[in-house]
């Protein structure tokens, strides 16, 4: 993305949503934080999505994860389209469990390097693509994901990031390709041999190959 990237610190913008002005490091708190954007309202990807987001949303309240979505319209437009969205989840009396941000005026798409240049409105302005942001408690930004705005993204694949992210924000390892939790997970390579059996009571497995480098090493938290 351009001017953000891997570690830096995610922008403290201000921003008016749907639960009123936010200063967004104040929003997240001590919390990890997940900002995701959509190219407009009364959109059929985009109503998908948030519906989604809204009926895993205690997924990731248990990963301690705060949610907040964006989108290039009003407020207002914002909470007549919450009821669309919930309702598409049939769930017509309950609120959409998160807040959206209004970027009526594009400014923080530009800030934050949302803008898709192939798709634009009726009035041929840009619309924002569909970006994901994992923001860590240290307010850093920890991942992110650009989808264009004609293709919907995977939850299921936001919530096993986080996890991945979590995970290894806390221990000494990396995850290998497609891992869920509860698999086994690869000692990074900056480990000794010792430093891993100390770290990793569980043991350290090595798979042989013809290099005879001994740098798949897999344990079992």
């Amino acid at each position: 993305m351009p001017g953000l990237l891997l570690g830096d610190e995610f922008p403290n913008f201000e921003a008016d949503t749907t639960i009123g002005r936010i200063k967004f490091h104040d929003f997240l708190g001590s919390s990890w934080g997940i900002l995701f954007s959509h190219p407009k309202d009364f959109t059929p990807v985009c109503t998908t999505e948030l519906a989604c987001a809204a009926r895993i949303s205690d997924e990731f309240t248990k990963r301690g994860v705060k949610m907040i979505a964006l989108s290039i319209d009003s407020v207002e437009d914002h909470r007549h389209w919450s009821k669309d969205v919930m309702a598409f989840n049939s769930e017509t009396e309950s609120p959409l469990p998160f807040p959206i941000i209004a970027d009526d005026k594009r400014e923080l798409s530009v800030q934050l390097g949302m803008l898709d240049p192939d798709e634009r409105d009726k009035d041929g302005m840009p619309l924002t693509a569909r970006c994901v942001f994992v923001i860590g408690p240290d307010k850093k930004l920890k991942l992110s994901i650009l989808y264009p705005a004609t293709t919907g993204r995977n939850f299921d694949e936001l919530l096993r990031v986080i996890d991945s992210l979590q995970l290894t924000a806390q221990k000494k390892v990396a995850t290998p390709v497609n891992w869920k939790p509860n698999d086994k997970v690869m000692v990074i390579p900056s480990l000794s041999e010792a430093e891993a059996a100390a770290l990793f009571p569980n043991g350290v497995t090595t798979k042989e190959v013809p290099s005879g480098k001994k740098y798949l090493r897999y344990t079992q938290l």
